[in-house]
Protein backbone atom coordinates (compact mmCIF):
# COMPACT_ATOMS: atom_id res chain seq x y z
CA UNK A 1 0.00 0.00 0.00
CA UNK A 2 1.32 3.40 -1.13
CA UNK A 3 2.51 4.70 2.43
CA UNK A 4 3.04 8.47 0.86
CA UNK A 5 -0.83 9.16 -0.73
CA UNK A 6 0.80 9.41 -4.17
CA UNK A 7 -2.30 7.66 -5.59
CA UNK A 8 -4.12 10.77 -4.75
CA UNK A 9 -2.19 12.91 -7.21
CA UNK A 10 -3.96 11.74 -10.10
CA UNK A 11 -7.40 13.71 -8.55
CA UNK A 12 -5.88 16.87 -9.41
CA UNK A 13 -6.20 16.75 -12.91
CA UNK A 14 -9.66 15.65 -12.84
CA UNK A 15 -10.47 19.01 -12.01
CA UNK A 16 -10.24 19.83 -15.80
CA UNK A 17 -13.84 18.86 -16.43
CA UNK A 18 -15.39 21.03 -13.89
CA UNK A 19 -16.75 24.29 -16.10
CA UNK A 20 -16.55 26.70 -13.28
CA UNK A 21 -12.48 26.10 -12.42
CA UNK A 22 -12.19 25.76 -17.01
CA UNK A 23 -14.04 29.37 -17.47
CA UNK A 24 -11.80 31.42 -15.12
CA UNK A 25 -8.43 30.19 -16.52
CA UNK A 26 -6.65 33.04 -17.74
CA UNK A 27 -8.50 35.62 -15.81
CA UNK A 28 -5.85 38.59 -14.47
CA UNK A 29 -8.51 39.13 -11.81
CA UNK A 30 -11.74 37.08 -10.27
CA UNK A 31 -13.92 36.22 -7.81
CA UNK A 32 -14.25 31.87 -7.21
CA UNK A 33 -16.83 31.01 -4.37
CA UNK A 34 -15.29 27.57 -2.97
CA UNK A 35 -16.75 25.62 0.04
CA UNK A 36 -14.65 25.38 2.73
CA UNK A 37 -14.61 21.26 2.60
CA UNK A 38 -13.13 21.64 -0.97
CA UNK A 39 -10.59 24.39 -1.54
CA UNK A 40 -7.37 22.14 -1.27
CA UNK A 41 -8.64 20.12 -4.11
CA UNK A 42 -9.61 23.02 -5.93
CA UNK A 43 -6.46 25.13 -5.35
CA UNK A 44 -4.65 21.76 -6.36
CA UNK A 45 -6.59 21.32 -9.42
CA UNK A 46 -6.00 25.08 -10.45
CA UNK A 47 -2.14 24.18 -9.84
CA UNK A 48 -2.16 21.71 -12.79
CA UNK A 49 -4.32 23.72 -14.89
CA UNK A 50 -2.89 27.34 -14.64
CA UNK A 51 0.44 27.54 -16.14
CA UNK A 52 1.49 30.25 -13.71
CA UNK A 53 4.27 29.33 -11.14
CA UNK A 54 3.99 29.69 -7.91
CA UNK A 55 0.41 30.06 -6.91
CA UNK A 56 0.65 31.96 -3.88
CA UNK A 57 -1.90 30.90 -1.19
CA UNK A 58 -2.87 33.70 1.07
CA UNK A 59 -4.62 32.16 4.37
CA UNK A 60 -6.09 34.43 7.24
CA UNK A 61 -4.21 32.50 9.86
CA UNK A 62 -1.41 30.54 10.71
CA UNK A 63 -3.96 27.37 11.46
CA UNK A 64 -5.89 27.61 8.08
CA UNK A 65 -2.31 28.11 5.99
CA UNK A 66 -1.13 24.73 7.76
CA UNK A 67 -4.50 22.40 7.02
CA UNK A 68 -4.01 23.75 3.38
CA UNK A 69 -0.26 23.15 2.89
CA UNK A 70 -0.95 19.84 4.79
CA UNK A 71 -4.02 18.94 2.20
CA UNK A 72 -1.97 20.37 -0.74
CA UNK A 73 1.00 18.39 -0.21
CA UNK A 74 -0.99 14.62 -0.48
CA UNK A 75 -2.67 15.96 -3.56
CA UNK A 76 0.25 17.55 -5.18
CA UNK A 77 3.02 16.15 -3.46
CA UNK A 78 5.54 17.67 -0.61
CA UNK A 79 8.06 19.33 -2.75
CA UNK A 80 5.50 20.73 -4.68
CA UNK A 81 3.92 22.58 -1.91
CA UNK A 82 6.12 25.11 0.73
CA UNK A 83 4.37 26.75 3.88
CA UNK A 84 6.00 30.11 4.72
CA UNK A 85 5.14 30.29 8.63
CA UNK A 86 5.14 33.40 10.23
CA UNK A 87 7.39 34.21 13.55
CA UNK A 88 6.15 33.17 16.32
CA UNK A 89 8.08 36.33 18.46
CA UNK A 90 6.19 39.50 18.33
CA UNK A 91 7.20 42.49 17.10
CA UNK A 92 10.10 44.25 18.68
CA UNK A 93 10.46 40.80 20.67
CA UNK A 94 13.64 40.42 22.19
CA UNK A 95 13.59 36.87 21.17
CA UNK A 96 14.58 35.11 18.48
CA UNK A 97 11.73 32.70 16.24
CA UNK A 98 12.41 29.03 16.20
CA UNK A 99 15.52 27.52 14.14
CA UNK A 100 12.92 25.48 11.91
CA UNK A 101 10.63 28.87 11.17
CA UNK A 102 13.61 30.81 10.16
CA UNK A 103 15.19 28.02 8.12
CA UNK A 104 11.67 27.11 6.84
CA UNK A 105 11.52 30.62 5.88
CA UNK A 106 14.66 30.44 4.14
CA UNK A 107 13.97 27.36 2.40
CA UNK A 108 11.17 29.24 0.71
CA UNK A 109 12.91 32.12 -0.35
CA UNK A 110 15.50 29.85 -2.08
CA UNK A 111 13.44 28.17 -3.62
CA UNK A 112 12.02 31.52 -5.12
CA UNK A 113 14.63 32.49 -6.59
CA UNK A 114 15.73 30.22 -9.17
CA UNK A 115 12.16 28.96 -11.65
CA UNK A 116 13.88 25.44 -12.01
CA UNK A 117 13.09 25.26 -8.13
CA UNK A 118 10.10 26.72 -7.72
CA UNK A 119 7.25 25.25 -6.05
CA UNK A 120 4.20 25.28 -7.67
CA UNK A 121 2.45 26.53 -4.47
CA UNK A 122 3.08 28.67 -1.43
CA UNK A 123 0.68 28.79 1.45
CA UNK A 124 1.45 31.76 4.05
CA UNK A 125 -0.86 33.42 6.93
CA UNK A 126 -1.42 36.86 6.22
CA UNK A 127 1.01 37.72 9.04
CA UNK A 128 3.59 36.00 7.15
CA UNK A 129 2.83 38.13 4.25
CA UNK A 130 2.87 41.15 5.83
CA UNK A 131 6.56 40.75 7.45
CA UNK A 132 9.44 42.55 6.00
CA UNK A 133 12.07 40.48 4.64
CA UNK A 134 15.53 40.34 5.80
CA UNK A 135 17.90 41.86 3.34
CA UNK A 136 19.77 39.13 1.12
CA UNK A 137 22.35 37.49 1.80
CA UNK A 138 24.63 34.95 0.28
CA UNK A 139 24.79 33.10 3.50
CA UNK A 140 21.30 32.03 3.30
CA UNK A 141 22.20 29.71 0.51
CA UNK A 142 22.02 26.55 1.41
CA UNK A 143 25.15 24.04 2.05
CA UNK A 144 24.41 20.95 0.34
CA UNK A 145 26.85 17.69 1.21
CA UNK A 146 26.68 14.70 -0.85
CA UNK A 147 27.84 11.12 -0.42
CA UNK A 148 31.29 10.82 -2.30
CA UNK A 149 31.95 14.74 -2.01
CA UNK A 150 35.32 16.50 -0.83
CA UNK A 151 34.71 18.66 1.59
CA UNK A 152 37.23 20.85 4.13
CA UNK A 153 35.51 19.52 7.86
CA UNK A 154 36.79 22.83 9.19
CA UNK A 155 35.22 24.85 6.43
CA UNK A 156 32.46 23.35 6.21
CA UNK A 157 31.49 24.57 9.97
CA UNK A 158 33.18 27.57 9.87
CA UNK A 159 30.23 28.38 6.89
CA UNK A 160 27.21 26.61 8.84
CA UNK A 161 28.18 28.86 11.87
CA UNK A 162 28.14 32.05 9.36
CA UNK A 163 24.56 30.80 8.40
CA UNK A 164 23.73 30.65 12.59
CA UNK A 165 24.46 27.32 13.45
CA UNK A 166 25.27 26.85 17.12
CA UNK A 167 28.70 24.29 17.54
CA UNK A 168 28.34 22.38 20.41
CA UNK A 169 30.17 19.07 22.03
CA UNK A 170 27.13 16.39 20.82
CA UNK A 171 24.16 17.54 18.58
CA UNK A 172 20.68 17.25 20.42
CA UNK A 173 18.69 20.00 18.26
CA UNK A 174 18.10 21.64 15.15
CA UNK A 175 20.99 24.39 14.21
CA UNK A 176 23.40 22.47 16.17
CA UNK A 177 26.72 21.19 14.83
CA UNK A 178 29.13 19.08 16.28
CA UNK A 179 32.03 17.22 15.62
CA UNK A 180 33.84 14.53 16.79
CA UNK A 181 37.41 13.15 15.18
CA UNK A 182 36.57 12.54 10.95
CA UNK A 183 32.64 12.74 11.94
CA UNK A 184 30.54 15.90 11.89
CA UNK A 185 27.06 15.73 13.03
CA UNK A 186 24.53 18.59 11.76
CA UNK A 187 20.87 18.96 12.71
CA UNK A 188 19.38 20.73 9.55
CA UNK A 189 17.33 23.65 10.31
CA UNK A 190 14.33 22.24 7.88
CA UNK A 191 15.59 18.71 8.61
CA UNK A 192 13.14 16.10 10.68
CA UNK A 193 16.49 14.28 11.96
CA UNK A 194 20.29 15.05 12.34
CA UNK A 195 22.62 13.73 9.90
CA UNK A 196 26.22 12.51 10.47
CA UNK A 197 28.60 13.23 8.04
CA UNK A 198 31.53 10.49 8.05
CA UNK A 199 34.50 11.53 6.20
CA UNK A 200 37.41 9.17 5.11
CA UNK A 201 40.33 11.74 4.88
CA UNK A 202 38.68 14.80 3.12
CA UNK A 203 35.95 12.16 1.18
CA UNK A 204 32.20 11.79 2.42
CA UNK A 205 31.94 8.17 3.24
CA UNK A 206 28.59 8.05 4.30
CA UNK A 207 25.88 9.91 5.18
CA UNK A 208 23.11 8.82 8.41
CA UNK A 209 20.72 9.90 10.13
CA UNK A 210 21.28 9.35 13.80
CA UNK A 211 18.39 9.36 16.93
CA UNK A 212 19.25 12.34 19.40
CA UNK A 213 18.22 9.97 22.39
CA UNK A 214 21.01 7.44 22.18
CA UNK A 215 23.53 9.21 18.77
CA UNK A 216 22.99 6.04 17.39
CA UNK A 217 22.92 5.64 13.44
CA UNK A 218 20.11 5.01 11.37
CA UNK A 219 19.46 5.43 7.57
CA UNK A 220 21.69 6.04 5.03
CA UNK A 221 21.17 9.00 3.10
CA UNK A 222 22.84 10.28 -0.61
CA UNK A 223 22.74 14.00 0.53
CA UNK A 224 21.63 16.59 3.03
CA UNK A 225 20.05 19.78 1.88
CA UNK A 226 21.86 22.50 4.87
CA UNK A 227 20.04 25.51 5.17
CA UNK A 228 20.50 28.95 7.18
CA UNK A 229 19.00 29.11 10.92
CA UNK A 230 18.86 32.56 10.67
CA UNK A 231 17.15 35.07 8.51
CA UNK A 232 19.00 38.31 9.67
CA UNK A 233 23.03 37.59 9.22
CA UNK A 234 25.39 40.26 9.66
CA UNK A 235 26.54 40.83 6.29
CA UNK A 236 28.83 44.30 5.46
CA UNK A 237 25.33 46.28 4.92
CA UNK A 238 23.72 45.04 7.98
CA UNK A 239 26.90 46.16 10.05
CA UNK A 240 27.38 49.15 8.33
CA UNK A 241 23.76 49.81 9.10
CA UNK A 242 23.92 49.36 12.73
CA UNK A 243 27.13 51.33 12.88
CA UNK A 244 25.37 54.29 11.53
CA UNK A 245 22.39 53.87 14.38
CA UNK A 246 24.72 53.80 16.95
CA UNK A 247 24.75 57.85 16.59
CA UNK A 248 21.26 58.24 15.17
CA UNK A 249 19.20 55.94 17.84
CA UNK A 250 21.54 56.34 20.81
CA UNK A 251 18.87 54.73 22.70
CA UNK A 252 19.37 51.66 21.24
CA UNK A 253 23.07 51.67 21.04
CA UNK A 254 24.00 48.30 22.74
CA UNK A 255 22.61 46.41 20.41
CA UNK A 256 23.19 48.25 17.27
CA UNK A 257 27.20 47.54 18.75
CA UNK A 258 26.86 44.23 18.85
CA UNK A 259 25.37 44.30 15.22
CA UNK A 260 27.59 46.30 13.98
CA UNK A 261 30.26 43.88 15.66
CA UNK A 262 29.06 40.72 13.47
CA UNK A 263 27.86 39.22 16.51
CA UNK A 264 24.86 37.31 16.24
CA UNK A 265 22.42 36.51 19.48
CA UNK A 266 18.96 35.50 20.69
CA UNK A 267 16.29 38.62 19.63
CA UNK A 268 18.68 40.23 16.91
CA UNK A 269 15.38 39.56 14.21
CA UNK A 270 13.27 42.05 16.60
CA UNK A 271 16.01 44.80 15.21
CA UNK A 272 15.30 44.23 11.06
CA UNK A 273 13.07 47.10 10.69
CA UNK A 274 15.75 49.52 11.33
CA UNK A 275 18.46 47.27 9.10
CA UNK A 276 16.46 46.97 6.10
CA UNK A 277 16.10 49.82 3.54
CA UNK A 278 14.65 50.30 -0.13
CA UNK A 279 17.87 50.03 -1.36
CA UNK A 280 19.29 46.64 -0.26
CA UNK A 281 17.96 45.15 -3.99
CA UNK A 282 15.76 42.32 -2.54
CA UNK A 283 12.29 41.84 -2.81
CA UNK A 284 10.74 43.70 0.47
CA UNK A 285 7.46 41.47 1.15
CA UNK A 286 7.00 37.40 0.15
CA UNK A 287 4.77 38.76 -3.11
CA UNK A 288 7.88 40.56 -4.30
CA UNK A 289 9.51 37.26 -4.58
CA UNK A 290 7.03 35.75 -6.69
CA UNK A 291 8.52 36.86 -10.51
CA UNK A 292 6.37 37.57 -13.10
CA UNK A 293 4.94 34.46 -13.44
CA UNK A 294 3.24 33.59 -10.16
CA UNK A 295 -0.64 34.01 -9.19
CA UNK A 296 -2.19 35.13 -5.89
CA UNK A 297 -5.63 33.74 -4.19
CA UNK A 298 -6.37 35.47 -1.66
CA UNK A 299 -8.72 32.97 0.81
CA UNK A 300 -11.57 34.88 2.44
CA UNK A 301 -10.31 38.62 1.35
CA UNK A 302 -12.54 39.71 4.43
CA UNK A 303 -11.15 37.87 7.04
CA UNK A 304 -7.63 38.54 5.69
CA UNK A 305 -7.60 42.56 5.39
CA UNK A 306 -9.58 41.82 9.37
CA UNK A 307 -6.49 39.86 10.55
CA UNK A 308 -4.45 42.55 8.58
CA UNK A 309 -5.45 45.62 10.99
CA UNK A 310 -4.91 43.05 14.44
CA UNK A 311 -1.65 42.84 12.97
CA UNK A 312 -0.99 46.24 12.41
CA UNK A 313 -3.04 47.55 15.37
CA UNK A 314 -1.24 45.28 17.46
CA UNK A 315 2.47 46.48 16.74
CA UNK A 316 1.58 50.02 17.05
CA UNK A 317 0.59 49.30 20.61
CA UNK A 318 3.45 48.05 21.48
CA UNK A 319 5.90 50.48 19.63
CA UNK A 320 4.02 53.02 21.68
CA UNK A 321 4.39 51.04 24.82
CA UNK A 322 8.32 50.22 23.94
CA UNK A 323 9.25 53.82 22.88
CA UNK A 324 8.82 55.13 26.33
CA UNK A 325 10.20 52.16 27.85
CA UNK A 326 13.57 52.86 25.92
CA UNK A 327 13.59 56.22 25.78
CA UNK A 328 12.79 56.64 22.22
CA UNK A 329 9.35 58.72 22.70
CA UNK A 330 10.23 61.29 20.16
CA UNK A 331 11.07 58.51 17.44
CA UNK A 332 8.49 56.62 15.39
CA UNK A 333 10.01 52.74 14.97
CA UNK A 334 10.14 51.48 11.64
CA UNK A 335 7.26 49.15 10.96
CA UNK A 336 8.34 45.23 10.44
CA UNK A 337 4.72 44.86 9.19
CA UNK A 338 3.28 46.92 6.00
CA UNK A 339 -0.36 47.15 5.36
CA UNK A 340 -2.38 45.09 3.60
CA UNK A 341 -2.46 47.09 0.59
CA UNK A 342 0.60 46.88 0.06
CA UNK A 343 1.07 43.64 -0.84
CA UNK A 344 0.45 43.75 -4.73
CA UNK A 345 0.77 47.30 -4.35
CA UNK A 346 3.96 47.34 -6.92
CA UNK A 347 3.20 43.68 -8.10
CA UNK A 348 1.60 43.41 -11.62
CA UNK A 349 0.71 40.01 -10.60
CA UNK A 350 -2.76 38.54 -11.39
CA UNK A 351 -5.16 38.18 -7.71
CA UNK A 352 -8.07 36.14 -7.44
CA UNK A 353 -9.99 35.97 -4.22
CA UNK A 354 -11.41 32.54 -2.99
CA UNK A 355 -14.68 33.11 -1.17
CA UNK A 356 -16.55 30.64 0.96
CA UNK A 357 -19.64 31.11 -0.61
CA UNK A 358 -20.89 33.25 -3.92
CA UNK A 359 -21.52 36.91 -2.74
CA UNK A 360 -23.25 38.03 -5.85
CA UNK A 361 -25.09 36.27 -9.09
CA UNK A 362 -22.37 36.73 -11.24
CA UNK A 363 -19.69 35.20 -9.13
CA UNK A 364 -18.01 31.65 -10.49
CA UNK A 365 -18.80 29.01 -7.99
CA UNK A 366 -17.77 25.39 -7.75
CA UNK A 367 -20.36 22.97 -6.95
CA UNK A 368 -19.29 21.05 -3.84
CA UNK A 369 -20.03 19.90 -0.86
CA UNK A 370 -18.66 18.85 2.68
CA UNK A 371 -19.32 15.10 4.64
CA UNK A 372 -22.11 15.67 7.01
CA UNK A 373 -21.13 14.71 10.76
CA UNK A 374 -21.31 10.68 11.37
CA UNK A 375 -24.15 9.86 13.90
CA UNK A 376 -24.90 6.62 15.80
CA UNK A 377 -24.11 3.95 13.84
CA UNK A 378 -23.21 6.08 10.37
CA UNK A 379 -26.06 4.19 8.31
CA UNK A 380 -26.90 7.46 6.96
CA UNK A 381 -23.01 7.88 5.19
CA UNK A 382 -23.43 3.96 4.28
CA UNK A 383 -26.13 4.84 2.38
CA UNK A 384 -25.12 8.11 0.80
CA UNK A 385 -21.99 5.92 -0.24
CA UNK A 386 -23.86 3.36 -2.06
CA UNK A 387 -26.03 6.02 -3.67
CA UNK A 388 -23.18 8.00 -5.39
CA UNK A 389 -21.78 4.80 -6.10
CA UNK A 390 -24.90 3.65 -8.13
CA UNK A 391 -24.97 6.99 -9.28
CA UNK A 392 -21.11 6.55 -11.51
CA UNK A 393 -19.27 8.21 -8.89
CA UNK A 394 -15.45 7.64 -7.93
CA UNK A 395 -14.95 7.14 -4.30
CA UNK A 396 -11.62 7.92 -3.07
CA UNK A 397 -11.60 7.15 1.40
CA UNK A 398 -8.18 8.82 2.32
CA UNK A 399 -7.26 6.55 5.75
CA UNK A 400 -4.24 8.35 8.17
CA UNK A 401 -2.06 5.10 7.96
CA UNK A 402 -1.99 1.93 6.39
CA UNK A 403 -3.90 -0.03 9.79
CA UNK A 404 -6.50 2.34 9.44
CA UNK A 405 -7.04 1.83 5.80
CA UNK A 406 -8.07 -1.89 6.57
CA UNK A 407 -10.14 -1.02 9.41
CA UNK A 408 -12.35 1.31 7.28
CA UNK A 409 -12.19 -0.85 4.41
CA UNK A 410 -13.48 -3.75 6.80
CA UNK A 411 -15.94 -1.47 8.41
CA UNK A 412 -17.33 -0.08 4.89
CA UNK A 413 -17.43 -3.69 3.31
CA UNK A 414 -19.49 -4.77 6.61
CA UNK A 415 -21.93 -2.10 5.68
CA UNK A 416 -22.64 -3.30 2.24
CA UNK A 417 -20.27 -1.03 0.14
CA UNK A 418 -18.42 -2.37 -1.99
CA UNK A 419 -15.10 -1.05 -1.62
CA UNK A 420 -11.80 -2.04 -2.68
CA UNK A 421 -8.26 -0.99 -0.85
CA UNK A 422 -5.13 0.37 -2.57
CA UNK A 423 -2.49 -2.77 -2.09
CA UNK A 424 0.61 -0.56 -3.25
CA UNK A 425 0.19 -1.65 -6.85
CA UNK A 426 -1.03 1.49 -9.36
CA UNK A 427 -4.77 1.46 -8.35
CA UNK A 428 -6.26 3.79 -10.48
CA UNK A 429 -8.47 5.60 -8.20
CA UNK A 430 -9.97 7.87 -11.75
CA UNK A 431 -12.19 5.23 -12.48
CA UNK A 432 -16.23 4.77 -10.83
CA UNK A 433 -15.58 2.44 -7.63
CA UNK A 434 -14.76 3.04 -4.20
CA UNK A 435 -11.03 2.76 -2.89
CA UNK A 436 -9.35 3.11 0.33
CA UNK A 437 -6.19 4.56 0.03
CA UNK A 438 -3.39 5.78 2.68
CA UNK A 439 -4.09 9.56 2.19
CA UNK A 440 -3.82 11.70 5.32
CA UNK A 441 -6.11 14.42 4.76
CA UNK A 442 -7.58 16.77 6.71
CA UNK A 443 -11.23 17.41 4.94
CA UNK A 444 -12.86 15.35 2.65
CA UNK A 445 -15.84 16.75 -0.07
CA UNK A 446 -17.98 16.12 -3.07
CA UNK A 447 -18.05 17.20 -6.23
CA UNK A 448 -20.69 16.29 -8.41
CA UNK A 449 -19.34 18.22 -11.87
CA UNK A 450 -16.73 15.71 -11.74
CA UNK A 451 -18.54 12.76 -10.04
CA UNK A 452 -16.21 12.50 -7.86
CA UNK A 453 -16.02 12.14 -3.81
CA UNK A 454 -13.40 12.01 -1.32
CA UNK A 455 -14.10 10.91 2.40
CA UNK A 456 -11.49 11.56 4.91
CA UNK A 457 -10.48 9.14 8.11
CA UNK A 458 -11.29 12.44 9.79
CA UNK A 459 -14.81 12.70 8.09
CA UNK A 460 -15.50 9.17 9.41
CA UNK A 461 -14.40 9.49 13.09
CA UNK A 462 -14.98 13.24 13.56
CA UNK A 463 -11.91 13.69 15.03
CA UNK A 464 -9.03 15.95 12.98
CA UNK A 465 -5.80 15.76 13.42
CA UNK A 466 -3.47 18.29 15.61
CA UNK A 467 -1.35 20.36 13.70
CA UNK A 468 2.50 20.52 13.61
CA UNK A 469 3.47 23.62 14.86
CA UNK A 470 7.28 24.86 15.70
CA UNK A 471 8.55 23.67 18.63
CA UNK A 472 8.59 26.11 21.40
CA UNK A 473 11.72 27.70 22.44
CA UNK A 474 13.28 26.52 25.66
CA UNK A 475 12.32 29.84 27.39
CA UNK A 476 8.81 29.45 27.31
CA UNK A 477 8.58 26.66 29.74
CA UNK A 478 8.75 28.95 32.53
CA UNK A 479 5.06 30.09 31.76
CA UNK A 480 4.20 28.57 35.26
CA UNK A 481 5.69 31.02 37.09
CA UNK A 482 2.61 33.49 36.35
CA UNK A 483 0.51 31.03 37.84
CA UNK A 484 0.04 32.74 41.09
CA UNK A 485 -0.35 36.40 39.43
CA UNK A 486 -3.68 38.26 39.47
CA UNK A 487 -4.44 40.58 36.79
CA UNK A 488 -3.82 44.08 38.00
CA UNK A 489 -0.46 42.83 39.87
CA UNK A 490 2.45 44.39 39.53
CA UNK A 491 5.27 42.96 37.81
CA UNK A 492 8.84 43.65 36.61
CA UNK A 493 9.99 42.60 33.42
CA UNK A 494 13.20 41.42 32.64
CA UNK A 495 13.56 43.62 30.24
CA UNK A 496 10.71 46.15 29.82
CA UNK A 497 10.66 47.11 33.77
CA UNK A 498 7.74 47.83 36.23
CA UNK A 499 4.95 46.99 34.66
CA UNK A 500 1.18 45.71 35.51
CA UNK A 501 0.43 42.28 34.39
CA UNK A 502 -2.99 42.02 32.55
CA UNK A 503 -3.08 38.23 31.78
CA UNK A 504 -2.25 35.51 29.92
CA UNK A 505 -3.59 35.29 26.19
CA UNK A 506 -3.18 32.87 23.20
CA UNK A 507 -2.21 34.57 19.93
CA UNK A 508 -3.34 32.86 16.66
Amino acid sequence: MSADGSNVRALAPLLRDDPELARVLGRRATVLAVPEPARALTIAGLAHLSTRRPILVAAPTTADAERLAGDLGVYLGDDAVEAFPAWETLPFERVSPSVETMGRRCRVLWRLRDPQRRPAVVVAPVRALLQRLAPPSPLTEPVVVRRGDEIDPTALVERLVTMGYRREYQVEGRGEVAVRGSIVDVFGSTAEAPVRIDLWGDEVDRLTTFAIADQRSHADVDAVELHACRELLPTDAVRERAAELVAAEPWGREQWERLAEGLTFDGMESWLPWLVTDDDGGPALLTDALGDDGLVLLVEPRRLRDRAGDVLAEEADLARSLAVTWGADDRAFPALHQPFDDLLATSSLPAWSVTVAPEGPDVTTIAAAGWAPVIGDGAPLLRQLRDLLADGYRVVIGADGAGSAQRLANVFSDGGVDVGIDDGRGVDLTRPGAVVTVAPLERGCILPSIKLAVLTEADVTGRRRAHRRARPRKRQAGTGIVDDLAPGDYVVHVQHGVARYGGMVRRA
